[in-house]
């Protein structure tokens, strides 16, 4: 069972995932445009939930949500399942292929074998696609590599039914029909005035407000956690930033692509001039991710380092602020 589909290298799992299976099926979408579309872009901080032993902060929508409002707002439909028994989601898996439909994965990282080390850690919500099957062997196109490659099916039920947060119960999905165009002007437009309510929310966790929240608190862990736990948490924002968020600078960039594109879909000259102003964002963003990483690898020689990157993303706070109000008006 193998099913001709190109395989395109993506900054991001989902949105990769989507645009991948949108070509499939004959609908050419860009990787920006599926995450834009789907108000991918998001900041939220989650002091209840915790990965890698400290508190989540994401800067992208929860997964499947890209996806599913990406869909609804072009007029595909989806089809997700999730399964109790491994052998059921094999079963429902080698009957999506014997079909020539390649299918969506969610899976745990962990246990990719195929991942370098470094990155290989407990997070269940990687994204890859299924397109067919040989000796025992799946094909995969996992969209942040740069060639497909295979797992066995033990290698795949395990990263199926990985444990933990956001554990992914065999989680399949697959579009099931498509409009005969896609209605991408009133899509960029709703997919942008969500993005721009949730970054400017009045709750102190989500948004420009939430990055003030983490701000605060980084200036409290050194003396509230002490040295060892406030350097791992400051990690975990990092790595949640730059590595998690594969498009770096906490997705910033992908939406200033984003931004480009639609202006043009739009003819929205203003879209292309906040594009630059989003790509400056992600720029301070990164330097944001530097400096704390030569803190918690012990490598700052500045005084006041915490404070100093506290700073850094008061300013970021301010600066999004700014940017979501000025692209609500733009639209």
């Amino acid at each position: 069972m193998q099913i001709e589909f190109t395989h395109k290298q993506s900054a991001h799992c989902e949105n990769g995932v989507v645009s991948n299976l949108m070509r499939h099926n004959g609908f050419e979408v860009s990787e920006p445009m599926v995450f834009g579309i789907g108000s991918g872009l998001l900041f939220c901080y989650i002091p209840f939930l915790k990965v890698n032993h400290a508190p989540v902060v994401t800067y992208r929508a929860m997964p499947g949500l890209i996806f599913n409002r990406f869909a609804k707002r072009v007029g595909i439909k989806i089809k997700r399942e999730k399964f109790n028994s491994p052998e059921t989601a094999k079963a429902r898996l080698d009957e999506n292929l014997q079909k020539n439909n390649p299918v969506g994965l969610q899976v745990g990282v962990y246990n990719l074998l195929y991942f370098p080390d470094e990155y290989r850690f407990h997070f269940n919500a990687h994204n890859l696609v299924v397109y067919g099957k040989e000796n025992e062997n799946y094909l995969i196109s996992d969209p942040v590599m740069e060639q497909v490659t295979t797992l066995t099916e033990k290698q795949l039920e395990k990263v199926r039914f990985a444990k933990g947060a956001f554990a992914p119960k065999g989680h399949i999905y697959y579009p099931t029909s498509f409009p005969k165009t896609l209605e991408l002007k009133s899509a960029i437009i709703k997919g942008i005035k969500q993005t721009c309510r949730e970054m400017t929310a009045p709750v102190p966790i989500v948004g420009y407000k939430g990055i003030k929240t983490i701000s605060k608190l980084i200036r409290k862990w050194p003396k509230k956690k002490g040295a060892k736990t406030a350097n791992h948490y400051l990690g975990q924002i990092v790595r949640m930033q730059e590595e998690i968020g594969t498009g770096g600078g906490g997705f910033r960039y992908i939406y200033a692509a984003f931004l480009q594109e639609a202006s043009q879909v739009l003819g929205n000259e203003k879209l292309k001039e906040l594009s630059k102003e989003m790509t400056k964002i992600g720029d301070d963003w990164r330097d944001f991710a530097v400096n704390a990483s030569r803190i918690y690898k012990n490598r700052s020689a500045q005084n006041d380092a915490y404070n100093k990157v506290a700073d850094e993303l008061d300013a970021i706070a301010d600066s999004e602020a700014a940017f979501f109000k000025k692209l609500k008006k733009a639209i």
